[in-house]
């Protein structure tokens, strides 16, 4: 199990539902119940698949999580470039929130990588996590 309130990744993912959020409770109140919602639901989905994730059995469970926290950074891109296109958001707020989340997808990357590299290090070498 890993501590995933100590992870670099866990704490930008955190950082980034309250810019989230701030910036959504600027758009027009008819997007309440439909792009506001769904880009709020989304950001909070990132944080907690990592920390479910971190939560599993093994690296490679946690690599799944850490998979569709990822995934749902590319939905939260997606949906604030279509607020930007309806012009609830301002292109420089939309490129501050972007470049936010390029660096949790780097960092989320990562440690994908990395938990993998282990995984199959310890399989060659015979350590398995039991």
């Amino acid at each position: 199990m890993h501590q995933y309130k100590e992870l670099k990744l866990w704490q930008k993912a955190m950082e980034m539902v309250s810019d989230v959020y701030k910036t959504t409770a600027n758009f027009p109140d008819k997007e309440r119940f439909n792009l506001i919602s769904q880009i709020n639901r989304a950001a909070v989905s990132v944080p907690s698949n990592i920390a479910e994730g971190a939560g599993r059995n093994s690296d490679r469970e946690f690599v799944q999580f850490l998979a569709i926290a990822h995934g749902s950074t590319f939905e939260i891109e997606t949906q604030l470039i279509i607020a930007k296109e309806l012009g609830y958001l301002s292109a420089q707020h939309l490129d501050v929130l972007l470049g936010k989340i390029a660096e949790l997808q780097k960092i989320n990357y990562a440690l994908q990588r990395s938990l993998r590299n282990a995984e199959a290090t310890n399989t060659k070498e015979g350590n398995y996590n039991v």
